[in-house]
């Protein structure tokens, strides 16, 4: 069974927020029937390290950081996912994006 919808999960800190919705939203995630722009998002502390040659835009390398953070979550269709999580990187501040990405399962009744 190969999934048509995944859960995109992604870090960012709160500045970033409605950026990061927006790109991933014209990508075309969000939509749950005929709802769109779905998203949930909770605070929460990332922390890091950065390694030699990197260049945090939080922070210094070779310092660990702890950033204040928003855990967003919102659906992707299949077929959009590549775009999406591409959309993704392109509108977050920082040098590498933390992101998960889950296939769901449907269900039927």
């Amino acid at each position: 069974m190969s999934a048509t919808r995944y859960k995109l999960v992604w870090f960012v800190p709160r500045e970033a927020l409605d950026p990061t919705r927006e790109a991933v939203f014209a990508a075309g995630a969000g939509r749950i029937g005929d709802y769109e722009r779905c998203s949930w998002y909770t605070a929460g502390t990332g922390t890091f390290l950065g390694g030699i040659g990197t260049a945090p835009s939080i922070g210094r390398a070779g310092k660990e950081e702890r950033v204040s953070e928003l855990r967003v979550e919102t659906v992707v269709p299949a077929e959009s996912a590549a775009q999406v999580v591409e959309a993704l990187r392109e509108a977050h501040p920082y040098e590498e994006v933390a992101f998960e990405l889950y296939p769901l399962v449907d269900l039927e009744p």
